[in-house]
């Protein structure tokens, strides 16, 4: 399934924003942490650049986390949430990079408003469109990220971060190897 460009963009910073929380490590632990995310996204319009936005956003990757793993009625029931606490109110924007698309908020609207309402609009589209099994945490054992299945066939089963299909395939060679060799004895 392929989404709009916009909506396929949206998708790649939520799962960016969910991936800044590691096992072991946030890599959105200083308002610094957040500038640069943001930048790396290419997220445009207001900043605040202080601790309560960064506490904000940091609040949003937990909303956002849970409708991710979580059953589709409850996804909507938090995407349709985050769309009325945010009084979205959806708009045609022309840009230059991705034509035509919806906006539901200005650049002048506060940071967190923003990052939610086009979340949720993006998650809104994978679901009206049957894809919310597309969003999925990485299968492999030592792994949580997220990912995003944008694959023909439903397959991809394992985050771009870590090497970890590369690592699951070794895993399984190696326990097929060690199988073999046991049984020849």
């Amino acid at each position: 399934m392929t989404f709009a460009p916009d909506i396929e963009a949206s998708l790649k910073t939520i799962v960016n924003l969910l991936n800044t929380e590691v096992q072991i490590v946030d890599m959105l632990s200083t308002v610094a942490d957040l500038d640069e995310f943001l930048d790396s996204e290419n997220f445009e319009g207001s900043r605040a650049h202080n601790q309560a936005e960064l506490r904000s956003i940091r609040q949003l990757r937990a909303q956002l986390k849970s409708i991710w793993t979580g059953e589709e009625d409850d996804a909507v029931f938090r995407v349709n949430q985050i769309l009325r606490n945010a009084n979205a109110q959806p708009q045609l924007i022309k840009s230059e990079n991705l034509g035509y698309h919806l906006h539901a908020t200005t650049t002048s609207t506060p940071l967190y408003d923003r990052l939610a309402v086009d979340a949720a609009m993006a998650l809104a589209e994978v679901i009206r469109t049957g894809g919310i099994e597309r969003l999925r945490i990485c299968a492999s054992s030592d792994c949580q990220n997220a990912l995003l299945d944008l694959s023909r066939n439903r397959s991809k089963m394992y985050c771009d971060i870590g090497n970890c299909a590369n690592r699951e395939h070794v895993r399984a060679y190696r326990a097929r190897k060690s199988g073999r060799s046991s049984t020849k004895s």
